[in-house]
């Protein structure tokens, strides 16, 4: 099992030496291999994703990915910024299904920002379409307005599109995960405004019909981010286009207690995966031991169970994140009164111990 690990910038080193310390203690055999990515490679190579990292990544069954950013990069060329690596994995290797997972752990209730009695027992998968929409959409650039309310004036630009071959996919993976699940997919469009969510709307309705034991029902976009924080255990699966998931994924995580508890997955049609958790790079915090690294450990127990066909082993690593959070460990994320604070490192070995 060949495993790219792309630390990248800010607490990403920090996170994912931890998760890799995590992997070795398992009874497998895994060919580990690091690369630079993001910032960091920027640096040594004048790319955020040089290609032998790409290289790397593409010969690899799964990739486990930190995090990249940092502001001081934020005056480079668009396409040089450490953010394009992510982009451009996503590119190159065909990861239309990105899986985000918000799980409201019985020891964390108390520091979610709602009530208890909302969040305990929340299992809420978001299935967010990754490789289209106005991130990817073309054409986009800066110009001089040739019309509207301030014709002259300078002017930015950006494409919203989706084919339906793009929504038709998302939608059967909704499907089959919701399956495996309580057998419910809530499809978030803006159909009463956007043409490119009415036809989102109008596939995922038509794939629906080979699906008959699974519900179905839509929701606009506003709504669903009110019915989050109203009732968010009324929602099984969620799926949805690029931004609106990005936008949802982050506002779920913040049900769970910290946005540090979220894992990902984004995978391709032959499975193979790049995983990292849900949050940023953080460079506000970076080296000091600060940072949870659990949502990474998270994403490497999802990167065992869905590229790498080891469920039992991922099974582990998520009763070991119960037990340690059982035990009052905490990150200061987590953190609350009566519990017992530690750091980075102090989090990642209690895990390994935990196994």
């Amino acid at each position: 099992m060949k495993i790219a690990v792309l630390p990248g910038d800010g607490i990403g080193p920090e996170i994912v030496t931890e998760a890799v310390k995590v992997l070795r203690a398992l009874d497998l055999k895994f060919d580990i291999e690091e690369a630079p990515v993001g910032g960091t490679a920027y640096d040594a190579h004048g790319h955020p994703l040089p290609d032998a990292t790409l290289k790397l990544a593409q010969a690899a069954d799964a990739i486990l990915f930190g995090a990249v950013g940092d502001w001081k990069y934020d005056k480079l060329d668009r396409p040089l910024r450490p953010e394009q690596a992510i982009l451009g994995l996503r590119k190159h290797l065909g990861l239309f299904a990105n899986f985000r997972p918000a799980i409201c752990y019985e020891q964390l209730t108390h520091a979610s920002s709602l009530k208890p009695e909302l969040v305990a027992g929340l299992d809420i998968l978001i299935i967010r379409e990754l490789t289209g929409d106005i991130y990817f959409g073309q054409p986009r650039g800066r110009r001089v307005a040739p019309d509207g309310h301030f014709p002259g004036a300078e002017e930015a630009f950006d494409t919203m599109r989706y084919t339906r071959p793009e929504v038709e996919r998302i939608a059967r993976v909704a499907f089959e995960a919701a399956r495996q699940r309580h057998k419910r997919v809530t499809s978030v469009d803006k159909a009463n405004v956007l043409e490119t969510f009415q036809l989102w709307k109008d596939v995922v309705t038509e794939v629906h019909q080979d699906y008959a034991d699974v519900a179905l029902d839509h929701m606009y976009v506003d709504n669903a981010a009110m019915q989050l924080v109203k009732e968010p255990k009324k929602f099984d699966v969620i799926v949805t286009g690029n931004m609106f998931g990005d936008i949802l994924s982050d506002e779920a995580s913040m049900l769970t207690g910290s946005i540090g508890m979220l894992p990902s997955a984004s995978l391709n049609s032959q499975r193979q995966g790049l995983y990292e958790p849900s949050h940023g790079s953080a460079p506000d915090i970076a080296g000091k031991g600060l940072a949870n690294p659990l949502a990474t450990i998270l994403s490497a127990a999802m990167m065992l169970r869905f590229s790498l066909n080891q469920p039992e082993a991922a099974d582990r690593i998520e009763t070991a994140v119960k037990k340690v959070l059982a035990q009052g460990l905490r990150t200061p994320d987590i953190y609350s009164e009566g519990t017992t604070k530690v750091g980075t490192r102090e989090m990642g070995e209690a895990v390994v111990k935990a196994l």
